[in-house]
């Protein structure tokens, strides 16, 4: 298995609600993570050069922007340069890159690869390697690397020989100081004999990384803002990136960036643990410039076109699209919620209020591959990313925003934390969490969980004033198989925030080994509701909660969307 980032990345979606021109998801189309071609496994003898011999010969003589002084290299630098960053103007100056780079197409920017032999650390007696993307195409904001060695920051200065140009157009000589667009690291993560990519940072602030086993699907960043909101999102980037050299026996690779944007400043520091479940412990100190209505803390990006019980949604033969399926909750009092993701016909904000929330994410629950039949992409082998806070942050919520898309190629999902203080401008705010790559939720917790959902067609109830509706659960796992010996000491719960539930069906599903509840909802016409449900015995609940947000079409008119959903 050799999975790296040569998948598909998106470019940004802009919302068509008329009120709202949220952008989501960086320079990036699905078919450009193909550009990462560069990060493929090393299966062949290597000659590489270590952290204190960058490629391309000696560092020039003057520091690059951004980095620390000599000898003194520390995250409290890095908040440092972000403080100082902070208390001045935002400056968009950059350096140019030749127009022949900017003016690279998808194909011809596919053919700049990096020279696999070329990959630092191949004799450090580590199993990381270090391998640079270039410049060109969407990608023309250079991010100064440094590699971190005894204490120094090594700046890693741009060199030609670094990379293969097939029959790319480019200019015969480019200047050391050219810079990257970002980097990827590889490891031994499927096979002890094989390189494969364990994460990569390119484009904006986003960065993705695996666990064993998993192909690219959703992102994640290092700060969302305005995602969403009345004005266009802002998109944070880094200004610069340090990664410390590996030792033979590191376990951990820790990366550090400096993010700046108009609104805001930050200091990052990941520390990544390749495994069957890859994590990043993040630190983040975030100082804005000014004040900012909708900052997102925690940031993570996905595509929903078409699940289970979207017939009309799908675009070929494939029964389901999507990265990811469901939005997951651990609320700060110990619930767990799913929230299924959906493709809505208008951008769609849901909010689940929460204090001191304990983890939160995006999902791909099913791991089925003939509910894909996607030979390609490999849906059935997306990650799910699960975000643990550490500490407490507070009163906030966690935003859903679900953008309508007609095709797989645009990334039109995002959650994040909001604090529901905004951040004090000129203040440092620290924040740490970890993040989690995932296969499965039942490692998260031993409840019965939501397998599918599916729902009926909305029935106008003419005589009665109302609109009617029937959603159809099916949960398993946990201790559900245990209760189908005496299905009745099980009970169905449902509640909604408006109108009315007329009736609940559960029925034992030896199929799925676990329960399938019918629910049946009234609501008058225009009106929105938040439904709940989960199953419990007598003595104690048995399953996480579902949810889902229900607005029945105005007389005589289609669906609306729905506003919120409340957790």
């Amino acid at each position: 298995m050799n999975f790296s980032s040569q998948d598909t990345q998106r470019r940004p979606v802009i919302s068509q609600e008329p009120r709202r021109q949220a952008a989501v998801i960086p320079p990036s189309r699905r078919s450009v993570l193909a550009l990462l071609a560069s990060t493929v496994a090393l299966t062949g003898p290597a000659m590489a050069q270590s952290a204190a011999n960058p490629p391309g010969g000696a560092a020039p003589d003057a520091p690059l922007p951004g980095t620390p002084r000599q000898g003194s290299f520390s995250y409290a630098e890095i908040v440092n340069q972000a403080r100082i960053l902070a208390e001045r103007p935002f400056d968009d100056t950059q350096p140019d890159i030749p127009d022949a780079l900017k003016a690279l197409t998808y194909d011809s920017y596919r053919e700049i690869r990096f020279r696999r032999d070329k990959a630092l650390w191949q004799q450090d007696g580590t199993d990381f390697r270090l391998q640079l993307f270039h410049l060109g195409f969407l990608h023309d904001r250079p991010v100064q690397i440094h590699v971190v060695s005894n204490g120094n920051a090594i700046p890693l200065p741009y060199n030609m020989a670094l990379f293969e140009f097939g029959k790319a157009a480019v200019p015969q000589k480019l200047p050391v100081s050219l810079g990257f667009a970002g980097f990827s690291v590889t490891t031994t993560l499927n096979d002890l004999k094989l390189q494969d990519e364990v994460i990569s940072f390119l484009g904006a602030s986003y960065f993705r990384f695996l666990g064993r086993g998993h192909r690219y699907g959703l992102s994640a960043r290092a700060l969302a803002l305005d995602v969403g909101g009345e004005a266009d999102e802002e998109f944070p980037f880094f200004r610069s990136l340090w990664l410390e050299r590996p030792k033979p026996e590191s376990l951990d690779l820790v990366i550090y960036g400096l993010v700046d944007s108009p609104s805001v400043s930050g200091a990052f520091r990941f520390v990544v643990t390749p495994g069957p479940q890859t994590s990043v412990a993040v630190t983040a100190t975030i100082i804005p410039r000014k004040p900012i209505q909708r900052i997102g803390i925690a940031p993570l990006t996905s595509m929903f076109l078409a699940g289970e019980g979207d017939r009309e949604q799908r675009t070929d033969f494939r029964p389901e699209i999507h990265d990811s399926d469901g939005l997951m909750l651990h609320t700060g009092v110990g619930e767990w919620i799913w929230r299924p993701l959906r493709n809505p016909k208008a951008l769609t904000i849901s909010s689940f209020q929460d204090k001191n929330p304990r983890g939160f994410g995006l999902i791909q629950r099913d791991r089925e591959f003939g509910h894909y039949q996607d030979l390609e992409a490999h849906y059935h082998a997306r990650p799910g990313y699960w975000i643990e806070p550490v500490g407490e942050w507070g009163e906030g919520r966690v935003d859903l925003i679900e953008i309508p898309t007609q095709g797989e190629e645009f990334d039109n999902i995002v959650c994040c934390w909001t604090p529901k203080t905004p951040l004090e401008p000129g203040r440092q705010t620290e924040l740490n969490y970890r993040m989690t790559s995932v296969s499965t939720t039942e490692t998260l917790h031993a409840m019965g969980q939501v397998q599918s959902s599916f729902a009926a067609d909305d029935v106008p109830d003419t005589a009665a004033g109302l609109v009617r509706k029937r959603f159809i659960v099916d949960f398993n796992a946990g201790d559900l198989e245990f209760y189908l010996s005496d299905p009745k000491r099980v009970t169905a719960v449902a509640s909604v925030s408006a109108g009315s539930v007329t009736s609940t069906i559960l029925a034992p599903n030896f199929a799925a080994k676990g329960f399938r509840a019918i629910v049946d909802v009234a609501l008058r016409p225009g009106e929105s509701t938040d439904l709940r449900l989960f199953l419990r015995t007598s003595l104690r609940s048995l399953t996480e909660t579902w949810t889902v947000n229900w607005s029945a079409p105005a007389s005589g008119g289609s669906a609306a969307p729905p506003a919120a959903s409340g957790g």
